[in-house]
């Protein structure tokens, strides 16, 4: 049984039924093997959480009807989440076996309202509502009910498996399955893993070697020092405050994107904060290299609606004074340069060769640890699937979690678009307690604690 605090009263979910699902195709056994690039980020479980209120024409038990039912026909498209995670013996390496063994199906019972919870640091809450599930399990779909009549889904699974995108995918497929009774084969899911592949010899650059550590604890702070030394926060980040931003950041025909545009406004801030405690401070950015990948006709293809992981990490360090004396489109200007800088097409093949020499060991990229000048790390767009209407109604909000544990003291925020597709954004951070008041301060306000209240739960 998990349990949190929810306002002033105590949260239980019990779990009413647990079962497996398997897809109703018939899948012939076979072994999927990961690539390379889904060993670089850490082997640890993650979710997709999305709450929605109460249906206006269904009760809970046709929720649960409808998703029990559509689940063998997503596992038809997404086999591989119908098998199990296991660790080959000879290398040590994580694969899939692919036997149909069938994905969780959980259904729990919440004792409080959708309104009663913690809005403002939403990540841990329903980290807490999560129940647990097996380390080979390759999905675990949640569905959770409240008191209000209102639900939660939780999408689980493991990010050896998928990245934000692929994640995306699937949610929004199951989306399309529920609403249409098939899928469009543009939504179809590619799961060869082979398109990624390992020159011979490995070659990288010496700045790539460098841009990864061991995940060694005599690297690493203490255990207290980076559970202490963070909050969690979930903002919203309205369209209009994302459009005046983009104006704010542009100059000279060069318009600004989103993602530079409220990159640049967190680089400042966190300047700000950081003041003359330290010469620098650093942005890094997960860029999703599907759009990216453009050399190669044959790769193009491969990434439309492919699942498995590919990203890869940029940073850039700017001394303190120089990004509070540069006005915003300056500072958009340097994210742009440093996101838009690097041959994606020899970083990526770069790092499936760095992987392939490092492939026995767990690293974590450098900044990531906390040692150096403050760097807060932004993650965009990726965890948003473009449906998230099952029938039963759009979602209120989406939150992407993770089970790290690792001992990072990097600061993060990980941007969604908010499901009713009204231009305004959801943010999930994890930033230092003085950047937190500094966001929540600033007039007008950009970064907005998420309430009951804004996402209409009240009524």
């Amino acid at each position: 049984m998990a349990s949190i605090i929810a306002g002033d009263d105590q949260l239980h979910v019990r779990v009413v039924s647990r079962r497996l699902v398997k897809a109703s195709d018939s899948i012939k056994p076979h072994v999927l093997a990961v690539s390379n690039l889904d060993l670089v980020p850490l082997s640890v479980q993650g979710s997709l959480f999305v709450i929605y209120p109460k249906p206006p024409t269904a009760d809970f038990a046709a929720v649960v009807a409808a998703f029990e039912a559509g689940l063998p026909s997503l596992l038809n498209h997404f086999f591989p989440f119908a098998g199990r995670i296991v660790t080959d013996p000879s290398s040590g390496l994580p694969e899939v076996h692919c036997n149909n063994q069938g994905a969780e199906l959980v259904v729990g019972e919440a004792g409080v309202a959708l309104a009663s919870l913690d809005y403002g640091n939403m990540s841990a809450c329903l980290r807490k509502v999560q129940l647990p599930y097996g380390e080979d399990m390759a999905l675990s779909v949640q569905v959770v009910s409240f008191a209000c009549g209102g639900f939660t889904v939780a999408w689980s699974t493991n990010h050896v498996l998928v990245d934000a995108s692929a994640m995306s995918l699937l949610v929004g497929a199951w989306s399309e399955l529920m609403r249409s009774g098939a899928l469009a084969a543009g939504s179809r899911p590619n799961h060869d893993r082979s398109v990624f592949r390992p020159r011979v010899p490995p070659s990288y650059s010496a700045a790539l070697d460098e841009a990864f550590t061991p995940l060694d604890s005599r690297r690493q702070v203490n255990v207290l020092t980076a559970q202490q030394s963070f909050v969690q926060r979930t903002y919203c980040i309205e369209a209009s405050d994302i459009a005046r931003l983009r104006e704010m950041a542009s100059r000279d025909g060069t318009r600004a994107t989103r993602v530079q545009a409220v990159s640049a406004y967190l680089w400042k801030a966190l300047a700000r904060v950081v003041g003359t405690a330290d010469a620098a401070c650093r942005m890094g950015w997960w860029v999703d290299g599907r759009q990216r990948l453009t050399a190669a006709p044959d790769l193009r293809a491969a990434m439309r609606n492919y699942v498995g992981n590919v990203v890869t990490f940029v940073v850039r360090e700017a001394s303190v004074p120089e990004l509070l004396g540069t006005p915003l489109p300056g500072v958009a200007a340097m994210v742009r340069e440093a996101i838009t800088a690097p041959d994606y097409d020899e970083r990526f093949q770069e790092l499936v060769d760095w992987v392939e020499d490092h492939k026995t060991q767990r690293y974590v990229e450098t900044p990531s640890l906390g040692l150096g000048s403050p760097a807060v790390v932004v993650s965009a767009g990726g965890a948003s699937p473009a449906h998230t209407d099952f029938g039963f109604g759009r979602a209120v909000l989406l939150v992407p979690t993770s089970a790290l544990t690792a001992r990072l003291c990097a600061g993060y925020v990980q941007t969604v678009v908010n499901p009713k597709a009204d231009g305004s954004w959801f943010a999930n951070a994890v930033v230092w307690p003085r950047l937190a008041a500094a966001l929540e301060s600033d007039e007008p306000r950009v970064f907005k604690p998420v309430t009951a209240e804004y996402l209409g739960l009240l009524r």
